[in-house]
């Protein structure tokens, strides 16, 4: 049985060993995965980008969120040019692994745009509208 099975079939305050987790995510054919930030406190969804598993290290042992640029082709340490920092609160892994949810305290705009969120192209009635302005 896999992994992923004997997590959906657990009961409440089982545990499995982090190593032998971060072994069954199935990475993409890039060594990635999805990562969705979340401000913890209104459940905004800030952003999504992408972790390899150096970069999920690195969050949960130093709680700074680390993803991976894959235009740059590196450690992406949220904030370390813009100052807009996010601190890791908790993660989660969804269902079958292949997504991670990061709880976080962001420290001003998530966006490099300068928004509160990357989400700010609202899609409806045939149209794309900005619905959110830099801070």
């Amino acid at each position: 049985m896999s992994l992923w099975l004997e997590l959906e079939q657990a009961r409440l305050g089982d545990s499995r060993p982090l190593v032998e987790v971060l072994d069954a995510i199935p990475w993409n054919s890039d060594g990635l995965i999805a990562a969705i930030s979340q401000q913890h406190d209104s459940g905004k969804v800030l952003m999504l980008a992408w972790m390899n598993r150096a970069a999920l290290e690195e969050t949960l042992s130093t709680d700074q969120v680390c993803y991976w640029s894959r235009s740059r082709q590196q450690l992406w340490r949220k904030g370390e040019t813009s100052g807009h920092h996010q601190r890791l609160l908790e993660a989660r892994l969804d269902c079958d692994g292949d997504a991670i949810l990061l709880r976080v305290e962001q420290q001003g705009p998530a966006c490099h745009t300068g928004r509160p969120s990357c989400f700010y192209n609202a899609i409806g009635n045939d149209r794309v509208t900005v619905i959110s302005v830099a801070q």
